[in-house]
């Protein structure tokens, strides 16, 4: 019995011995770090969402924190946010310009920051032809010949464009024909016609570059709703994101931005300044941005 004893106890000593040693070589072995990824940043392909994203990105950079960037179209980012192929999605327009987005994808995705407000698409006039009487869509009617029978438009095909043919459908506007062009060409037979001091109603959406180097454009109230009202420009995020980066989604609900200054980087890309550059030469005369977002002030 005391042999058995014994023997018991000498191979609890062995065994505890063992397991020490196991948990000493364990504690001084090369231990594992979990690195968390770069967070996938979906970036529609239009200027204001390029001003504002890229402003955004260099925060992110100044802080040291890692994305991607992935360009695509609006549906297919709008899927992928929604599925939880990209984590982030920025500058969206909602609740209008992209409510059928939203309607189809929006159970799915989560609003976390609104990054302006005022954002707005529709028919535009200068100020003297707005200050003439011409205020609404409506006040179109019977003065085609003002404005040469025709509202100018961009690319056919373009939203706004599908959008002001229903207009004209609304409104009773068959006198004037939608011509179409493109973004380029619609901007400078405005600033034309604006120089001369002529008529012309316009396809435009804000934020744009033409409301900051054109003073005085006015959006035609359109009582029919047929432009949807103000939008927000919005960024969303994936299912789960907020609690699975708690800290950069703080970093994005730190983020806003005005529509003029949007504005005035849209027109350094217009003038030939590549976007994240635009975007880099507005920092470096906003520095207070970077402490607002990154909370370091």
């Amino acid at each position: 019995m005391r042999y058995n004893v014994l023997k018991m106890l000498a191979c609890f000593v062995v065994a505890i011995a063992l397991i020490g040693a196991g948990c000493t070589s364990q504690e001084e072995g090369p231990t594992e770090e979990t690195t968390e990824e770069p967070v996938r940043i979906g970036l529609i392909q239009w200027d204001d969402s390029r001003a504002g994203g890229y402003v955004f990105t260099g925060i992110l950079d100044e802080g040291g924190h890692e994305y991607e960037i992935v360009s695509a179209d609006v549906g297919g980012l709008y899927q992928a946010t929604a599925q939880g192929d990209i984590d982030v999605l920025i500058h969206t327009w909602l609740p209008a310009t992209q409510a059928s987005y939203w309607e189809k994808y929006g159970d799915s995705l989560n609003k976390a920051q609104v990054v302006s407000s005022g954002a707005k698409i529709g028919l535009a006039v200068p100020d003297y032809v707005y200050d003439s009487g011409i205020t609404t869509v409506e006040d179109l009617k019977g003065n085609a010949s003002k404005f040469d029978g025709k509202i100018t438009g961009i690319e056919p095909g373009a939203g706004i464009m599908i959008t002001s043919e229903k207009a004209l459908e609304e409104y009773n506007l068959e006198e004037y024909v939608l011509s179409s062009s493109s973004t380029v060409g619609m901007a400078a037979e405005l600033q034309g016609k604006v120089d001369n001091e002529e008529w012309i109603v316009a396809t435009l959406w804000r934020p744009h570059w033409t409301f900051a180097r054109m003073e005085g454009l006015q959006f035609l109230e359109d009582p029919k709703g047929v432009y949807g009202g103000s939008d927000n420009l919005v960024i969303l995020t994936r299912p789960g994101f907020e609690e699975d980066r708690p800290e950069f989604y703080q970093l994005i609900q730190n983020y806003e931005m005005d529509l003029n200054d949007i504005e005035s980087i849209m027109i350094a890309i217009d003038e030939g300044n590549e976007p994240e550059q635009a975007a880099q030469n507005w920092l470096a005369e906003h520095p207070e941005k970077y402490d607002e977002v990154l909370g370091t002030q």
